[in-house]
């Protein structure tokens, strides 16, 4: 038996804008642009100043490695603790870089955190708040806010490298926050040539209503990795990934300070567009699991009438949207108390300018 589960209701209709919004992401690009099962092919324009445009950016001076932010996600503990005893293999010119444990209450007991999701609480009333009732992760964002930040300010952490893991099936991820940062975006684009062959996603979170107040939001420019590893378990092959994604971000950092321009490059992303929440009843009670269909299959197509949800009396819930997607964060274990069962996605291609250094005056 199928039944037909539509995901949307309710929701704002995120495609169709997506769909609308093309016509601002072909002024910035001139190279084939894919959203969902869309293709657009724009013509390359010719002498338009902005094609050769050049950003100017200042140098990267003060770069902070979070491991922790989740107090059972190892990778990042493992290696932000090596990094304290061991600085030298992080240690660029010119560069201050310092590794730190962000939750340590959380690291010490292995728990996602003690009282509240760190990484969820970095917003201005937070930040601001002087009640003595805060809870221990709103106390540590604000110590890490007085360190790190503050938030928003030209005294932040210019680049804030925050390690994570996930027990869905992603692989290496980076992810983006704001689509004009190109800066990040060339720094992303290295780090996924210099992965290759290995698979290397960057998902772009940039949505007003599903916007989060991280951690590494403290930043001028933001960034975070993750990697496929069950909590409060240590993989060798996925530290390593992660281990090589820092280098490679470092080493970005390090030759941009020394001059090397980064010519125009273009990025494929998978931009959020909604989540999906499991099937419950009038109690509250989830009544249906992930699909097997779906099961470990992010970042490839999901089609309407594609199944997404399986009962145990043997109903198969299908998805039902008007265009292909691509999910991600699928059946994550640290999601089930929030209800999401996984985050649908598009697939578009960003472009960045140019950039360099800012001569030393």
């Amino acid at each position: 038996m199928v039944e037909r589960l539509n995901i949307l209701s309710g929701s704002e209709p995120v495609f169709h804008k997506a769909k609308q919004d093309l016509n601002i992401y072909l002024l910035h690009c001139s190279l084939e642009m894919y959203v969902t099962d869309l293709t657009i092919k724009a013509e390359k324009p010719k002498n338009l100043q902005f094609m050769a445009a050049r950003q100017v950016v200042n140098s990267v001076r003060r770069v902070a490695i979070f491991g922790g932010t989740h107090g059972n996600e190892l990778s990042g503990v493992f290696l932000v603790n090596h990094w304290l005893k061991h600085g030298e293999e992080i240690a660029r010119p010119g560069i201050e870089v310092r590794p730190f444990i962000t939750n340590p209450g959380a690291v010490e007991k292995c728990v996602r955190y003690v009282d509240t999701d760190l990484n969820r609480v970095f917003d201005s009333e937070n930040l601001r708040s002087e009640s003595n009732s805060n809870t221990y992760e709103v106390k540590r964002a604000q110590y890490i806010n007085s360190i790190f930040g503050p938030k928003g300010s030209e005294d932040a952490y210019d680049v804030i490298l925050d390690l994570h893991n996930t027990t869905s099936h992603m692989g290496a991820t980076l992810i983006l926050e704001n689509s004009k940062d190109d800066f990040t975006i060339q720094m992303l684009n290295y780090i996924k040539n210099s992965m290759a062959p290995l698979s290397c996603y960057v998902l772009l979170i940039e949505h007003q209503r599903l916007k989060y107040a991280t951690t590494r939001s403290i930043a001028k420019h933001p960034i975070v990795e993750v990697g496929p590893q069950p909590q409060g378990v240590l993989r060798a092959d996925v530290l390593d990934k992660m281990r090589s994604i820092i280098k490679h971000a470092l080493d970005f950092m390090n030759y941009f300070n020394e001059g090397k321009e980064f010519l125009p490059c273009s990025l494929e992303v998978y931009k959020v567009m909604d989540k999906v929440a499991y099937p419950r009843n009038a109690n509250g009670d989830c009544t249906a699991f992930i699909h097997k269909n779906l099961q470990d299959q992010d970042w490839k197509e999901l089609k309407p009438g594609d199944p997404m949800f399986f009962t145990l009396d043997g109903r198969m819930m299908a998805y039902e949207g008007d265009c292909t997607v691509y999910p991600t964060f699928i059946n994550e274990a640290a999601y089930y108390e929030k209800n999401q069962a996984f985050t649908i996605t598009q697939k578009m291609t960003l472009c960045a300018q140019a950039i360099r250094c800012t001569p030393p005056k």
